[in-house]
């Protein structure tokens, strides 16, 4: 005779195997997710159960590895298809990033650029008017020296002759003899 509570582990452990069973044909026709959790957490066990059973850990892992189609009328969708869209997916991200670095330094060659020649450091962008300007300011400078030299030698002068002034007015006068 079988112990009483034996049997109702046993009865106990079938109940959750159906329910597993059933998450997982839920999970099949709904296209749901398919994982040890997600088959666990439907049919309301421990994951420790899928494990302990490793029978039913397979199903779990052959139901995962072939996704089900987008609908039972729609294409199928394999997992070589999944894969690959997925190898695409990561060249096409590679092949972003490395165009936007090139973008990127693009932008900032640009942009020095534009700073440089802004800030006045820069190569002038018109030499030829540079040197016309410059000989323009070259020719004001020597036109205004001459200026400057002009007045100096007119302000030695007006010097000189107040000085002159200045002497003969502080020059002592001759008397005049009283008659």
């Amino acid at each position: 005779m079988t112990n009483p509570m034996i049997q109702g582990r046993r009865a106990d452990s079938a109940r959750r195997r159906e329910r597993v069973l059933k998450a997982l044909r839920t999970a099949n026709a709904n296209g749901s997710e398919i994982s040890v959790s997600a088959v666990a957490r439907a049919a309301g066990v421990d994951r420790t159960f899928l494990y302990r059973h490793r029978d039913l850990l397979s199903q779990v892992h052959a139901a995962a590895s072939n996704p089900p189609g987008t609908h039972a009328n729609g294409p199928q969708v394999s997992r070589d298809s999944l894969k690959a869209d997925l190898a695409n997916a990561h060249d096409r991200l590679s092949r972003q990033a490395t165009h936007i670095r090139q973008l990127e330094q693009k932008l900032s060659a640009l942009l020095g650029e534009r700073v440089w020649a802004e800030s006045g450091i820069g190569t002038p962008t018109d030499i030829e008017e540079l040197q016309r300007r410059i000989t323009s300011l070259e020719q004001q400078v020597v036109d205004l020296t001459n200026q400057l030299e002009k007045r100096d030698q007119d302000l030695d002068a007006a010097r000189a002759a107040n000085r002159e002034l200045m002497s003969r007015l502080n020059a002592p006068r001759p008397r005049a003899s009283p008659r």
